[in-house]
């Protein structure tokens, strides 16, 4: 029988989702004959059975476009907006699945949407997940499809502000994203040559900071980049998260919901005026003026690199090559130029942080850049 193959995608846009949809939606149909709906919003479109056939018009001319043509959210089944009102709409999702008579669900998001999609397998329901975000934090994947572009496009633009920063003699500081881990910042940093950078992995202090700026000053650089992920902290702000993230885990224990003050407090230093904070303690620890620039979506938007264009689609057609065997519960990933399932359960909770040894950071010391610790 011809099999039904449903496909969202959730959490953040990335460059390579259309690439991805492609093709699952190629693969699926021309060579295995199978029939495939997507579904608009994430899982909020689920939800509301809002689905669209996936067929050769529809995924025609897609390949180089950005976002997503489903749309995307970030919605959970388990905790979806009603009338304004958080509700479980679990059921309501596999009732969906059952009437579209679907034989496979395929999930594509980054750690948000694993969670989610591994619900839906507890339910019953038989799911395939693909490991997309630019933060490149999704575990047992080589590589997210997404982070190639960002990486590009944060590189090219602390390309563009060293200019700047020599000119005016100055400190530049570039925020990029990457909330909990520092895949981004460390590798647009490593290929711009920025001086400083700064990762959730490694707590850094402002005076060590400053010293290496001041060092280089007396060399007669009188310019400073700094390239900083959204998640750094100082050590100060580090202690603080891991004093908040024991409390969360107490609440969790004692099925406790909502944040404290003192949480949302952390939130906002960790997630608002951090780097906007550091460049002004800079600017009055060395006396160069300090300016920021935070890169935010740009680095989600615009036309996919060719090397996320083919991952994506590596990906997408080797989903429809497990599907045709029967392999569910797994979430594909990228190993070497193989896709190969990796259970959902072990890849859910988890994030691909970079580790302390990584060669990345090895050679970025090794040219003297400053990491503030």
């Amino acid at each position: 029988m011809t099999k039904q193959i449903g496909v969202l995608t959730a959490g953040g846009d990335s460059p390579g989702l259309n690439a991805v949809l492609r093709g699952i939606g190629k693969a699926a149909q021309e060579q295995f004959q199978m029939e495939v709906i997507g579904f608009r919003d994430g899982f909020r479109g689920l939800m509301e059975n809002r689905t669209i056939d996936l067929n050769e018009q529809t995924l025609s001319g897609i390949l180089t476009l950005g976002g997503t043509i489903l749309g995307t959210s970030r919605e959970k089944p388990h905790r979806m907006l009603v009338g304004g009102r958080p509700m479980d709409m679990t059921d309501a999702i596999v009732e969906n699945y059952r009437r579209n008579h679907l034989d496979v669900l395929i999930c594509i998001g980054g750690g948000g949407t694993q969670k989610n999609a591994y619900r839906l397998m507890q339910k019953g329901l038989n799911i395939v997940t693909l490991p997309k975000t630019i933060d490149n934090d999704v575990v047992l994947t080589d590589v997210s499809f997404g982070f190639d572009t960002a990486l590009g496009i944060a590189t090219e633009a602390i390309d563009r502000l060293h200019s700047t920063a020599h000119s005016h003699h100055r400190i530049i500081l570039v925020e990029t994203m990457g909330h909990r881990a520092g895949w981004l910042a460390l590798g647009a940093g490593l290929a711009s040559g920025a001086d400083v950078v700064l990762i959730p992995e490694i707590p850094y202090s402002i005076e060590k900071i400053a010293k290496a700026i001041r060092s280089r000053r007396r060399g007669g650089k009188h310019s400073s980049i700094v390239a900083v992920a959204e998640g750094a902290l100082s050590l100060d702000d580090a202690a603080a998260a891991e004093k908040a993230d024991k409390r969360k885990k107490i609440r969790r224990q004692k099925n406790e919901n909502g944040k404290s003050k003192d949480d949302l407090a952390f939130l906002e230093i960790a997630h608002g005026s951090n780097t906007l904070s550091l460049a002004r303690q800079l600017e009055e620890l060395t006396g160069l003026e300090s300016r920021v620039t935070i890169l935010g979506y740009l680095q989600r938007g615009g036309t996919p690199s060719a090397n996320d264009r083919i991952l994506a689609t590596r990906l997408g057609t080797a989903c429809a090559a497990k599907i045709q065997e029967g392999v569910y519960g797994v979430m594909l990933a990228a190993r070497g130029e193989k896709a190969e399932p990796v259970a959902l359960e072990e890849v859910v909770g988890k994030i691909k942080t970079v580790p302390l040894d990584h060669s990345w950071i090895e050679s970025a010391r090794r040219v003297g850049t400053s990491f503030g610790d």
